[in-house]
């Protein structure tokens, strides 16, 4: 298995490289580059949409080390509508409440086909099945608290974390992290049982986070050094992938959701804030935590760095606390954003917000 690994190791990042400097290139020379002042950027334009590393990079190698199944299939189809959708309305600006009509859709259909949110469980070991209610329809059975349960949990992930593509090269690097942990989680899983469905779902995992990995790794040294922009189809490529696997991985959200506990807590706060403000709670601005940090404390590779560590601690959290340490972890963050906010709230009164 180590030989295999090093074989995705090194043709995955030379593969994600040669499409990289291929598309660079080629984007310098058709003129597909940003308009950095529409950002407020103090930088010469760079090439954009760069998401298509990601689209043709995962369908070659994933296609080349994958095993083919039903679920490679359901999610080579899903994210190649997703991800053009997203181009549309990178394109075109399509309004809030279309984007979210459309996730919906999506999602739901995703449920339809197979890949949904049975159960839950919580710290006390407890285990509740969602399937007590549903109904009937052409034949076909359809449970109404996990079509809501899977609807939500897409609907959340893609609309709390990307907000996190505001700050170059955030949405990267925490892709590599949650995908190094769903690699490790069940490296350790795929040695404690020989259950031949375990181990084939195992491998499955294994192989997608692995060729994820180091398709991500060159694309976030170039985005770094602000070289090339994934724009936001590639983030939502690498959210549905996220979420995905997350459901796919024997229901492991919770575990996935730990790196993002700030910036989940963070997205509800600011919901809740936009909501009893009378706004819009999917339009964004700058009243997020990284804004507000940026806003009277750090500067960008400061919170930049904050994230990266911090990430890092709740990766470890993810793979070595039990479910009772995880929630005790969560509380304190709940209570640091809450505080930061509430400070960041009164020390900004009354002034703008600053354009970064």
């Amino acid at each position: 298995m180590i030989i295999q690994y090093l074989i995705i190791f090194i043709i995955s990042i030379l593969t994600s490289l040669v499409i990289i400097l291929g598309f660079k290139k080629l984007f310098y020379k058709l003129n597909i580059l940003d308009n950095p002042k529409k950002y407020w950027k103090k930088r010469d334009p760079i090439p954009y949409s760069m998401w298509i590393v990601f689209f043709i990079a995962f369908f070659v190698l994933t296609s080349i080390f994958v095993d083919f199944n039903y679920k490679l299939w359901l999610i080579w189809v899903f994210w190649l509508f997703i991800t053009w959708i997203s181009f549309v309305d990178d394109m075109l600006n399509v309004s809030a409440k279309i984007r979210l009509l459309f996730q919906i859709i999506i999602w739901a259909v995703i449920w339809i086909t197979s890949i949904k949110i049975w159960y839950i469980s919580n710290i006390f070991w407890w285990i509740s099945s969602l399937e007590t209610y549903y109904f009937v329809a052409f034949d076909y059975t359809i449970y109404y608290v996990p079509i809501f349960f899977t609807i939500m949990w897409y609907v959340f992930i893609f609309n709390a974390l990307n907000w996190t593509d505001w700050i170059q090269w955030n949405t990267s690097w925490l892709s590599i992290i949650s995908f190094l942990i769903l690699f490790f989680l069940w490296l350790i899983l795929f040695y404690q049982d020989d259950y031949e469905w375990w181990i084939k779902n195992a491998k499955f995992i294994m192989w997608i986070s692995a060729v994820l990995v180091w398709i991500i790794i060159p694309f976030w040294r170039y985005d770094v050094k602000e070289k090339i922009l994934m724009w936001d189809s590639g983030t939502m490529f690498l959210w549905f992938m996220l979420a995905t696997l997350a459901i796919i991985a024997w229901w492991k959200v919770a575990t996935v959701l730990v790196v993002f506990w700030i910036y989940s807590v963070d997205a509800i706060y600011v919901i809740i804030r936009r909501l009893i403000n009378k706004k819009n709670p999917l339009n964004w601005d700058f009243t997020h935590l990284h804004h507000r940090l940026q806003e009277i404390w750090l500067t960008r590779e400061q919170v930049l760095s904050l994230v990266y560590s911090l990430s890092f601690l709740f990766w470890l959290t993810a793979l070595f606390l039990d479910k009772t340490g995880k929630m005790i972890v969560f509380w304190v963050i709940i209570v640091v954003v809450i505080f930061i906010n509430k400070i960041a709230e009164k020390l900004l009164k009354g002034k703008k917000w600053k354009k970064y």
